[in-house]
């Protein structure tokens, strides 16, 4: 799967992924490859991914993401340290 995540001043990450973890606005949830289209509010909270290399994580302000054949777009409001 592609992921995208986006903030209004750059991309932050971009590249393959095999999971990521969204702390969505319902509870957390967890995308696998050829999960259904979803579009889904998340709130401030830790968002995780699996590449090849291992896990990453950042802790999001909250934003949207949007999955669909493949690829999940997330547009974060900020990325908190």
């Amino acid at each position: 799967m592609n992921l995208s995540i986006v903030t209004p001043d750059k991309t932050v990450f971009e590249g393959e992924v095999d999971s990521s973890t969204f702390p969505g606005t319902g509870g957390t949830f967890q995308v696998l490859n050829n999960h259904a289209p979803v579009i889904s509010a998340l709130e401030e909270g830790k968002l995780v991914y699996q590449t090849t290399d291992g896990e990453e994580s950042m802790f999001i302000s909250g934003g949207v993401v949007e999955i669909s054949n493949n690829n999940i777009i997330v547009l974060v409001e900020s990325i908190l340290d």
